[in-house]
């Protein structure tokens, strides 16, 4: 969010040339910590949707496009908030990515209600982002066209913009 005065997610979407949004989900610091979202395409519609979180706030942004649903999120450290969290996600649809904290990929796709599905390397380490050693970062899909196929997905452990490695997905299907 903002950071110094700065606003992160709309230098990003300069640097990039896409479409920055951002849900804010705590003050912080003179600003906002929450989850943000690039996308070549500008949303139809977004929403917030509080989570629980008994350290802090947590939220689902979920950002509406043509023919599909982005939902982004960064689940509670506490694990009873991650498990009353996932039903609440449960009716958004298509595409969910984020810091689920939670380190085994079938806890989530189960508590999901088994509609998901990996769409990121789910052997991938993305914490920290020096010497990854646990995976609690996910994108994952849900109700996509028969034709939907993933083209690429890696985790990059070259960069430290954050504690976790950027996860990267590339999906792509027919009309």
């Amino acid at each position: 969010g903002r950071m110094a005065g700065r606003f992160i997610p709309g230098e990003l979407g300069e640097m990039t040339g896409m479409h920055a949004r951002f849900c804010r989900a705590i003050d912080y610091d003179g600003g906002a910590y929450g989850v943000g979202l690039l996308s070549r395409d500008e949303p139809l519609a977004v929403r917030r949707i509080p989570l629980p979180g008994r350290e802090e706030a947590r939220v689902l942004f979920v950002a509406e496009f043509p023919g599909y649903v982005v939902c982004v999120t960064h689940l509670s450290l506490t694990p009873e908030d991650q498990r009353a969290s996932l039903p609440i996600i449960l009716p958004q649809p298509v595409l969910l990515a984020g810091d689920f904290n939670m380190k085994v990929a079938k806890t989530v796709l189960d508590g999901l209600g088994g509609t998901f599905r990996p769409l990121s390397d789910t052997t991938q380490m993305t914490f920290p982002s020096q010497n990854a050693s646990i995976r609690i970062d996910y994108i994952l899909g849900r109700g996509l066209p028969e034709s939907a196929v993933v083209t690429e997905r890696q985790a990059d452990h070259t960069t430290v913009a954050s504690d976790h490695c950027p996860l990267w997905v590339s999906l792509a299907w027919k009309e």
